[in-house]
């Protein structure tokens, strides 16, 4: 008999078991006080005062209008429109932007928008574990492109190889999550050249979606520059909840590149609002559309970030544990000592101290550790980190 369910929502299931099952794993840990969660991107303290300030001052209604249904708000589209100026030097209009329940709804969107079912979507290893279950959801066939086991860098002869004339869309991600590496214009333009030659090659254009929400998550200075400046063929999904620490409060955008040829962009344009609807009406929340000004400007403590990634980074490096120093983002990944990604995460849970194994990301031998937890909580989980990697075979520098 067959299942109850969609072939698409079995596919998607079994694609994001893994995860669903650790989550299960940690809510379960989640009444331990003493607990030490390195796990997911949460809070470990109250919310920034300029977040709740910001919806604060707009919770009270000042029209019969306020809470009425929400497409994308003008002023929140121009927002954003004079913050990406600002940020990546492109031109960007307010009607390039579409307004989206966090970055998860700016991708729905984006997938919703150039694939048709049955395309593929090209998709990097190690990469964000969502990504697969929502192409399967959506009908479409994630692709996988292996990262450079070494650097972490785009592998281009991967990407190329993962190719075919079903391809649709390479996702790319930068800051990266899980590894922090942020990529080169260099490499952007490699990338732009391997995609117009693909594209012809195929007679199909292929399209990129640079997922961004860490954009604004750097470390040491390090710069900033998307693939939408040097590949035309671009859209842009970011979301508002990584910088403020508060992916409970789902605010995002799409945003199309400005150098996408006027009559492609104008057809995309037409098409966002009604995609938008036909998706779910996946628009944020009036509040948070409101707040988009106010919020433009607030952001957690890069500076604290940075000492918390030091601090994890440094101790680890000197206790033997091979780590990719983070660029951006707000993770730290490594290998795991002994080579067995669900062992040293195991054998941290007994002592109360929980980080993400790296089968989540489909690489067994690394995890990933959260640097938004506080500073109490590294210094206490530090001992714990040393001594189980001693334990499985890491040798102190």
């Amino acid at each position: 008999m067959a299942m109850t369910i969609s072939d698409r929502a079995a596919r998607a299931r079994a694609a994001v078991d893994v995860v669903t099952a650790f989550f299960a794993q940690i809510q379960a840990a989640a009444g331990d006080p003493d607990a030490l969660d390195f796990t997911f991107g949460n809070p470990h303290e109250l919310a920034l005062p300029g977040l709740t300030s910001a919806m604060q001052a707009q919770i009270e209604p000042r029209s019969v209008e306020w809470y009425a249904y929400k497409t994308s708000e003008r002023l929140a589209q121009e927002t954003v429109a004079v913050g990406l100026r600002t940020d990546l030097g492109l031109d960007f209009e307010p009607e390039d932007i579409a307004m989206t329940q966090g970055a998860f709804g700016a991708l729905s969107l984006a997938f919703a928008l150039l694939a048709d079912a049955g395309d593929e979507v090209v998709i990097p290893v190690p990469g964000w574990f969502c990504y697969e279950p929502m192409l399967y959801a959506a009908d479409l066939v994630p692709m996988r492109a292996a990262l450079d086991p070494e650097t972490f860098d785009l592998d281009l002869d991967a990407i190329e190889n993962a190719i075919t004339p079903r391809t649709r869309i390479v996702v790319v991600n930068s800051p990266a999550n899980p590894t922090g590496r942020v990529y080169s214009e260099a490499t952007w333009r490699s990338l732009a050249d391997l995609l117009e030659s693909a594209s012809r090659r195929y007679g199909r254009r292929i399209w990129l979606v640079s997922d961004e929400p860490y954009r604004r998550i750097r470390f040491d200075g390090i710069d900033f520059v998307s693939p939408a400046a040097v590949y035309p063929w671009t859209v842009i999904d970011y979301s508002y909840g990584k910088v403020l620490l508060a992916p409970g409060q789902r605010l995002g955008y799409l945003a199309l590149s400005p150098l996408i040829p006027n009559a492609e962009r104008d057809e995309l344009r037409e098409a966002l609002f009604p995609i938008g609807l036909a998706i779910g009406w996946g628009f944020p929340d009036a509040v948070m559309q409101y707040s988009v000004p106010a919020l433009e400007s607030v952001s957690l403590d890069l500076d604290e970030l940075a000492r918390k990634r030091d601090r994890l980074f440094g101790a680890l490096d000197a206790a033997g544990v091979r780590l990719t120093r983070p660029e951006g983002t707000f993770y730290l990944w490594g290998e795991a000592p002994g080579g067995d990604a669900a062992a040293f995460c195991a054998a941290l849970a007994e002592r109360g101290v929980h980080v993400m194994p790296g089968t989540l990301f489909a690489q067994p031998h690394h995890f990933r550790m959260s640097l938004t937890a506080t500073m109490d909580m590294i210094d206490r989980a530090l001992p714990h980190l040393t001594d189980v990697a001693a334990s499985l075979g890491a040798t102190a520098r």
